[in-house]
């Protein structure tokens, strides 16, 4: 029984406008046996998709509108999409109240997330703290550095481990937490890099990119066991048929 995982797409661009997102993610979900489904932005409805699905992933790409959240302009944000902006924040809020949708929220996504819940972010996190931790090479390319995960989360449980290395590829974090949101990992200088949500039974962010490790061993259990979660909820829904 292959779940059906909705995926968030990257906002429409290039001169003849494509909606794409990475094969990564696609490749990821096949392997643990899910079928992926892309999620363009625009649609009038958003929170009607989760009736089609078993699993969401808000997938990574550009920054959130500051606007959304009081946050300040800056000269290095980029790929701002008020479409893709507007789709997923509704698409996430509606999945909150979805106790059914399991929900994976990668980089950006983990940020939609935090302010989809009420929460704010760090526009530019070498502002805020520093360089010692690189979460980018500049100027916009993805680098690895190492994870500290709470013991007791459902993350490090799932994971296997207390830490692990990530693939980073992001310049805004999380700052004020939206509410519900309890964070459970830290990168070295204290970027939040990942969180949980209190009362959701499967909603976790993570501010790296588990789709560009998904091979290795500690990633690829994080994509088993979401895709294990929308299995039992597809499970559920075809009993009560």
């Amino acid at each position: 029984m292959r779940p059906i995982i909705g995926i968030s797409s990257y906002h429409r661009d290039g001169d003849f406008p494509l909606f794409s997102v990475p094969c990564s993610y696609v490749d990821a979900l096949r392997t643990v046996g899910a079928t992926p489904v892309v999620l363009p932005p625009g649609e009038p409805s958003p929170g009607r998709l989760l009736d089609l699905l078993d699993g969401l992933i808000l997938a990574g790409g550009g920054d959130l509108d500051p606007q959304l959240y009081g946050g300040a302009v800056h000269p290095l944000l980029y790929m701002i999409s008020n479409e893709r902006d507007r789709f997923e924040m509704e698409i996430a809020a509606d999945a909150l109240d979805r106790v059914d949708i399991p929900m994976l929220c990668i980089c950006r996504g983990m940020q939609v997330l935090n302010v989809a819940a009420g929460g704010t972010l760090h526009v530019h996190v070498p502002d805020r703290f520093g360089e010692n931790v690189l979460h980018r090479l500049p100027p916009r390319l993805p680098t690895r550095h190492p994870v500290r995960l709470e013991g007791d989360s459902r993350l490090a449980q799932i994971v296997g481990s207390g830490s692990v290395e990530v693939c980073s590829w992001h310049h805004q974090a999380v700052d004020r937490l939206g509410s519900g949101l309890v964070p459970v990992a830290w990168s070295e200088d204290g970027v939040v890099e990942a969180v949980e949500h209190r009362d959701h039974p499967w909603c976790i962010g993570v501010q790296w990119h588990p789709e560009m490790q998904f091979r290795e061993a500690e990633q690829m259990r994080l994509f088993e066991a979401f895709v294990d979660a929308a299995r039992r909820r597809r499970q559920a829904s075809l009993s009560k048929e």
